[in-house]
């Protein structure tokens, strides 16, 4: 008797993956690990758009022999334009790392308005173009206010859509307790960090775990966990930075794929990932802030989970951040839609 065959397996259709900035320092790190499927999983063909300002197309276009040279059977098209609308084309993620760095003498405010002049035209740009799946991971720095603009400028996409990355902040943040303890890296779960991302972050230590333990009875320097783990997390960047005159590219964007891959996988029990999400008043943040909160995912949707216990201490430093993302919503006022 003859076996029938099986019916074949549809080959998944590509996914096309914006990201701006590709041929800057993150976006150069970023690119190659999208296109091989470190990001989408390993049988996720992907058309990637990549967006850079004009002057840089020249530099971009060099990415782009690199990345055909590489031979990534998942990349099944690419598309390189300094054109918001071909840009973000059908796009159903945007990642948007390109923004104006912080120079010397530029008060937070200016920095605040500059980015605004690019964040906003994005936002209306993917409203117009984007895939109706749109997810956006907002990368380019001050993230959080950036990822505001864009987003209130988009106001056709859902806000559950819209992200801003923290998850650099969490591995930072599970490194050090990993190295204090005297444990691997995977040892440390439910790290916590709430608010900016920015020198107020606060990195949670509290519901933090350590091998199932709590990490404040496995780490009994109770001083380190107040203050020089806070204050390490909290000035990662800027020691990379003094320490390699640059600033940080590759685990940037190894974070940038830990943050998409945590939305659309489930989220492990007793664990959380660092997203950076509008707030609808958990933890009393103020409704519409995009704040730093531990998200958990079933790999279609995400939410902000309770039970997570904060002290005076923490509530404290809660309220800094809150400030700082009050002010810099205000700051930008005019760009808002």
């Amino acid at each position: 008797m003859a076996v029938p065959e099986a019916e074949p397996v549809p080959e998944p259709t590509p996914l096309h993956v914006t990201i701006t900035g590709a041929a800057g320092q993150i976006g150069y790190a970023l690119v190659f690990r999208v296109a091989s499927g470190q990001m989408l999983g390993p049988h996720q063909p992907v058309i990637l758009r990549l967006l850079e300002v004009e002057p840089a197309m020249g530099a971009l276009e060099g990415v782009a022999m690199e990345l055909e040279d590489c031979a990534f059977p998942l990349l099944t098209g690419l598309v390189t334009t300094s054109d918001l609308d071909r840009g973000f084309d059908g796009a159903s993620w945007a990642l948007l790392v390109g923004s104006v760095p912080r120079k010397a003498g530029m008060e937070r405010k200016d920095l605040l308005e500059v980015n605004g002049g690019i964040f906003g035209p994005q936002g209306r740009a993917i409203a117009a173009h984007a895939g109706e799946d749109v997810r956006v991971l907002v990368v380019g720095n001050p993230c959080n206010t950036n990822c505001l603009i864009a987003r209130s400028n988009a106001p056709e996409v859902p806000e559950e859509r819209w992200f801003a990355m923290t998850r650099l902040d969490q591995n930072r943040a599970r490194a050090q307790l990993a190295a204090k303890a005297g444990v691997a890296v995977s040892e440390v779960a439910n790290v916590a960090i709430w608010g900016n991302h920015s020198a107020t972050q606060f990195p949670d230590f509290a519901n933090a775990t350590i091998a199932g333990r709590p990490a404040a009875s496995v780490i009994d320097d109770h001083e380190w966990l107040r203050g020089g783990f806070v204050t390490a997390v909290q000035q990662r960047g800027a020691a990379i930075i003094a320490a390699r005159g640059a600033s940080s590219a590759a685990s940037a964007a190894s974070a940038i794929v830990d943050s998409v891959r945590s939305v659309i996988e489930p989220t492990a029990e007793g664990d959380n990932a660092a997203l950076a999400v509008v707030s609808r008043g958990q933890y009393d943040i103020p409704e519409g802030l995009q704040f730093g909160f531990p998200v958990v995912s079933d790999g279609s949707s995400w939410r902000v989970p309770d039970g997570f216990e904060l002290d005076d201490y923490a509530r404290e430093k809660l309220r800094i951040t809150t400030e700082e993302l009050l002010e810099e919503r205000e700051a930008v006022q005019e760009l808002l839609a």
